[in-house]
């Protein structure tokens, strides 16, 4: 495994994490209609919330908070089934702090950083020393303790984890511009004309919503932005921008910190936010080397883990044999006679005599009948497919019976196919 150099120091076990996952996610579509985007499936058997998780814990954070918002108990429920082995008898600490008017009774979160302010009494009953801000809806693997040595070693205010990403793409992220020695000298939300980097005409730091602060001082910023009625409270557009501009703000390479076993070649970060990047990241997996290595026993994904019985495949005849290639097929799924290629089906799902997927992205619980045929499809959870529905044949007839993207992922929820039969 390739990793980046310890520090000395094991600051992360004077960190808190506090994941913000209280987001609609609204580009997945209908995929976020019943929950939050941190609560979205991936890789076959995790959440996406699980990654920041996972980070955190594998970096030696034992106190971690979650604050929730949006339709947030499909988010809860996985919280509580997989994340509350952490103990207080060991100076461990696993808290959802979904927003409940504790403030005042007409206020929810109104924004990131007020969804740490209205939990500063509990995150100061832990006493952290230094606070790790995190974005619940990224797909990435990273060690917290090297961004933490450099915030300590820089003697910064804030330190932002900044992605290196083409300067032609900047404008869907908050840009940081830095200078020679990466001390931030602006912070733009999603800028027409993005800052260069030094030295780098094409290239940009994307702000990759992760934050660390001393906690002494990150609650004195946020008591001031609660205070300002002209705030809209949120880190990236209030908070970070003021401490660049009166403080001492730093970018943190995602480079420098990134894991990687020896079989990723890259630096691998995804907002799998869209329809079509939430098919495709799932799709690379089925890769002969894929970029993101979930086999990486060094840097487990921790997760909820149902228990299933082994996946099944039946039937070998030449018409009509279970078979998957290229494929990543979870627990409890069943071919019947079906066949798989370049597809990732999560827990138990059932695939009948005769049908083909191809390119599909099946949630749990999902039931595709006979001779149905799906091209380059998502399907979410427990959505029956009708026996010889086809699918990626007709993108007009697709385009009018399910929500079909503009690289041609047909999305299909039960509404959906329900309405077929009207």
């Amino acid at each position: 495994m390739t990793q980046p150099q310890k520090s000395p120091r094991p600051l992360a076990r004077h960190a808190m994490a506090y994941v913000l996952a209280g987001g609609r996610g609204s580009r997945l579509k209908e995929l976020t209609d019943k929950r939050a985007k941190p609560a979205v499936y991936f890789g076959g058997k995790t959440r996406i919330i699980d990654f920041a998780l996972s980070n955190a814990l594998n970096s030696g954070i034992r106190r971690i908070s979650v604050a929730t918002q949006y339709k947030a108990h499909s988010l809860i429920r996985h919280l509580q089934r997989g994340w509350t082995f952490l103990r207080s008898e060991r100076n461990e600490s696993f808290d959802i702090l979904p927003a409940s008017q504790r403030v005042a009774e007409d206020k929810w979160y109104l924004g990131t950083a007020d969804a740490v302010y209205q939990n500063i009494d509990i995150i100061q009953s832990y006493d952290p020393k230094f606070l790790v801000i995190l974005a619940g809806d990224h797909v990435y693997k990273m060690d917290y303790e090297l961004m933490l040595a450099q915030h300590v070693d820089s003697g910064a205010d804030v330190t932002v984890g900044c992605l290196e990403v083409p300067r032609a793409e900047a404008s869907a992220f908050g840009v940081v511009a830095v200078d020679g020695a990466d001390r931030i000298v602006g912070f733009l939300e999603k800028p027409a004309e993005p800052p260069a980097l030094p030295g780098k005409p094409d290239r940009c730091f994307a702000s990759m919503g992760i934050y660390v602060f001393e906690t002494g001082l990150l609650c004195d910023e946020l008591r001031r932005d609660a205070a300002d009625l002209r705030s809209s409270h949120d880190f990236g557009k209030d908070i970070i921008p003021r401490l660049v501009a009166g403080g001492k703000a730093v970018a943190h390479r995602f480079s420098d910190s990134c894991v990687r076993s020896s079989a990723e070649t890259e630096a691998y970060w995804r907002d799998v936010g869209t329809v079509d990047a939430y098919w495709q990241a799932n799709i690379d997996l089925t890769d002969f080397v894929p970029g993101l290595d979930l086999y990486d026993k060094d840097w487990p994904i921790w997760t909820y883990a149902e228990i299933t019985p082994p996946a099944k495949f039946i039937h070998n005849d030449p018409d009509r044999r279970g078979s998957a290639t290229s494929s990543l097929v979870s627990g409890g799924c069943i071919l019947s006679g079906s066949r798989v290629d370049k597809s990732l089906l999560f827990t138990d799902v059932h695939a009948h005599s005769f049908s083909e997927l191809e390119h599909v992205v099946a949630l749990p619980g999902v039931r595709i009948n006979r001779q149905a045929r799906l091209t380059k499809v998502v399907i979410d959870r427990g959505v029956v497919i009708p026996a010889g529905l086809v699918v990626g044949d007709d993108p007009e007839r697709d385009a009018a019976r399910f929500r079909r993207t503009e690289q041609g992922v047909c999305l299909i929820t039960q509404a959906m196919i329900d309405r077929l039969a009207d």
